[in-house]
């Protein structure tokens, strides 16, 4: 177990672009529909914490997620998040198009997600990272399994990792400690 831990930071430690999926990792996975059938979903204020801490440490921050979303566009305009794919099933050619527009290669991009549609990322990027109740398919093939789950934490968790394995967590959190 202590050199699968050792090499999923090492990974992460050369990442320059984390990438997160959003219903079961940003969020808890459940869809909420109101009565007018407006969707609602529930973000975890300690991930846009973890995620603001990664851009200001100089590691670029995206999303792509299957389902088509305004409060995710909210979100991620909230969390300073420009480059946003929704509505993509064919994840893959998403995250082929957004490396080649950032000009990086594969192995210096993380990915979060948790189903079989992840996998075409995960199995590509040079980070890659899932939940606890992920599918088991995933699971197995990642670098780094959280223990927080989707929407409570999970998401901090993964960015605190990879600002550890980058040595930048310290001053990552100093201002807050002066």
């Amino acid at each position: 177990m202590e050199k699968a831990r050792q090499v999923a930071a090492d990974n992460a430690a050369t990442i320059k672009l984390m990438i997160f999926d959003v219903d079961g990792i940003l969020t808890d996975g459940s869809l909420h529909f109101g009565p007018e059938g407006e969707m609602m979903k529930t973000f975890n204020v300690l991930d846009g914490q973890g995620i603001k801490l990664l851009q200001q440490a100089g590691i670029a921050t995206a999303i792509i997620s299957a389902r088509q979303s305004a409060i995710v566009s909210k979100r991620a305009s909230d969390l300073g998040i420009t480059h946003v794919r929704q509505g993509i099933h064919d994840k893959k050619s998403a995250f082929l198009q957004l490396l080649a527009e950032l000009n990086l290669p594969a192995d210096v991009c993380g990915f979060i997600g948790d189903d079989i549609i992840d996998l075409p990322i995960l199995t590509r990027c040079g980070f890659s990272a899932s939940v606890p109740n992920a599918h088991a398919e995933v699971r197995q093939r990642v670098h780094y399994v959280t223990t927080a789950s989707g929407g409570k934490g999970a998401a901090r968790e993964v960015c605190d990792f990879i600002l550890r394995a980058q040595g930048k967590y310290e001053e990552a959190i100093g201002a807050y400690l002066s």
